[in-house]
């Protein structure tokens, strides 16, 4: 039942954004595209990014690590009870350190101010005479006709399935095929989630560089997404060839490391397709990540339980990882897109 409300909780926090949204704008008099605009220029906006899941990525190895450790000083409930007080914690250093507005926030330069400025009022002239569909329901039927919704999907659907069968599967993994003890088997899962925090943040960079470079958006979140997909699909071939518990991190590092790539692809991509609706697609696309995560983690179990080992599943999670990407390169767009206005 805690463990339940925790993770209630943890999932409500989630959403806060894309629900807060609209009183915010109201209040502050925001557009609609405006509102829906993380406020970094399209070429620093992938680093952010990067640096913003560099965060959650940590929070996996910091747990992976400290877990056993805890379990064996504190007994089980004892980690539970010690990150519920973190957490606690956080919230006074979030109180001291955030703002509700930019022009409230001591620590935006005038730099930043300024562009932050210049977007809101670019994005609020053109839709001056649209204030009254500020409180209409979102189109769900035009956003679900247009492909790029279903690239986003797609794409998430299969970053989550990844993502959620490597955290908890791995531990029982190195377990089962490689026989080791619950902490060694917890600190060879954690390395490749440190890995996977780095290596975002250098993928977040390198795709605003290419950008700052005159590369077109779409083709950059193309090859962003593609070495997020086509590398863990060839690692996780790699990973079922491992002789030892040392080999198989390492192909597993680099199976979640080059899966930050596609932070800077279909992460990035909601944000671009329409600024006005980025709550209503990151809810669309978490939708389909959350139905993926729980059909991977719990398939997993009955696959491996059906057949007898793990290498099956892998070999299928790198065939989706495949299909996905192919996908996602003929379907995806950097472009804008408009929702407003039905298929003709």
């Amino acid at each position: 039942m805690m463990l339940g409300l925790a993770l209630a909780l943890c999932n409500a926090d989630r959403v806060v954004m894309s629900v807060a949204i609209v009183p915010l704008s109201l209040s502050h008099n925001w557009s609609r595209s405006f509102g829906g605009v993380v406020q970094f220029p399209q070429s620093e906006r992938a680093r952010a990014v990067g640096i913003a899941m560099a965060g959650f990525q940590l929070g996996s190895a910091i747990g992976l690590v400290l877990l056993p450790i805890l379990m064996s000083k504190a007994g089980v409930f004892g980690p539970s009870v010690i990150f519920g007080l973190s957490g606690f914690l956080w919230v006074l250093v979030w109180l001291s350190a955030t703002s509700s507005t930019p022009e409230r926030s001591p620590q935006i330069s005038a730099y930043e101010m300024k562009y932050i400025l210049a977007k809101r009022q670019k994005l609020s002239q053109p839709n001056a005479k649209k204030t009254s569909k500020a409180t209409m329901i979102p189109p769900f039927k035009r956003l679900l006709s247009k492909l790029p919704t279903w690239s986003l999907m797609v794409a998430n659907a299969m970053h989550s399935w990844g993502f959620y069968v490597v955290l908890s599967w791995m531990p029982i993994y190195f377990n089962y095929v490689y026989h080791v003890d619950l902490r060694q088997a917890a600190w060879l899962s954690a390395v490749p989630w440190t890995m996977m925090a780095l290596v975002g943040y250098f993928g977040g960079a390198c795709s605003d560089i290419l950008i700052q470079r005159g590369l077109s958006v779409t083709l950059t979140r193309k090859i962003m997404q593609s070495i997020g997909f086509f590398g863990p699909a060839i690692a996780l071939f790699g990973l079922t060839t491992a002789k030892s518990p040392a080999i198989a991190s390492a192909w597993l590092s680099v199976a979640v490391g080059l899966k930050a790539f596609s932070h800077s692809g279909f992460l990035v991509n909601i944000q671009e397709l329409a600024p006005q609706y980025t709550g209503v697609l990151h809810g669309l696309a978490n939708t389909a990540g959350t139905f993926a995560a729980i059909l991977g983690t719990v398939g997993a179990g009955y696959f491996v339980e059906l057949v007898g080992s793990f290498r099956g599943f892998l070999w299928l999670t790198s065939f989706l990882y495949v299909i996905s990407a192919l996908f996602w390169n003929h379907i995806s767009t950097g472009e804008l897109v408009n929702f407003d206005e039905a298929d003709s």
